[in-house]
């Protein structure tokens, strides 16, 4: 039998359960912050101070949380899934990788990741990059950044997802609010290559009549379920 290819992509709602803020409260402010003060290329230029501070804390609080069980089950069937699979996330934290996913892209970019902009290097970013530390490439001090996608820049990855939306049987969406283009339309995209829709969240989405099924509920339960689910019925269709 054919193996079905899977895209999963992942928002907010997914970390949400293990303690990490949904980007955006009922106030509209992030961490108590505009979004236009902390998340923009502008906002950088004009006060560098504030950002690195802002993702600085965002940063070291990783270290104060876990991967939940929708986390873990991800990883599971990263592990146990034959075919070709991918997750998408939008999430910039790294529970996913904790909780053992390897076929995983950060479309909105890692926090624990620095990019300079001297010399165009990345590295691995444990600390603050407040304060100005020098480039470990180029040696440049003052101008590293957050390696995440700010408002007004272009998501990362973009051709590797829409190619694996193109060929995907089965495209499941968890925690997402709809709200954000281009990963609200990879419904749209996936219905386009004749793929099954399947949205699991805490509540239907902005998007969710796009899609063939919604699931309703917290991602640490539904996602186990699911994937329990998927594997057992795909274990079942190799011995038939």
């Amino acid at each position: 039998m054919d193996v079905p290819r899977i895209v999963i992509l992942t928002g907010a709602g997914i970390s949400a359960e293990s303690g990490v803020p949904t980007f955006r409260g009922p106030d509209g402010l992030w961490e108590g912050h505009r979004i236009e003060d902390v998340a923009t290329p502008e906002a950088f230029a004009r006060d560098p101070v504030l950002v690195q501070r802002f993702y600085d804390a965002r940063r070291a609080r990783l270290a104060q949380v876990e991967p939940n069980p929708a986390h873990r089950a991800l990883g599971q069937l990263d592990a146990a899934w034959p075919g070709e699979l991918l997750i998408v996330t939008q999430n910039v934290d790294d529970l996913h990788e904790r909780g053992g996913a390897r076929r995983l892209v950060h479309m909105h970019g890692e926090l624990r990741s620095a990019w300079c902009l001297a010399c165009g290097a990345r590295h691995r970013w444990d600390g603050p990059l407040s304060g100005d530390p020098a480039c470990p490439a180029c040696g440049a001090r003052g101008r590293m950044r957050p390696d995440v996608v700010w408002f007004g820049e272009m998501p990362y990855h973009m051709d590797r997802i829409y190619a694996a939306l193109a060929r995907s049987d089965l495209f499941v969406a968890i925690g997402t609010s709809g709200h954000v283009y281009p990963a609200a339309g990879f419904v749209e995209e996936a219905r386009a290559a004749g793929a099954h829709c399947l949205e699991l969240n805490l509540e239907p989405s902005l998007v969710s009549g796009r899609f063939h099924e919604t699931r309703t509920g917290p991602a640490g339960t539904l996602v186990p379920a699911f994937v329990a689910e998927l594997l057992e019925r795909f274990r079942l269709a190799q011995a038939s």
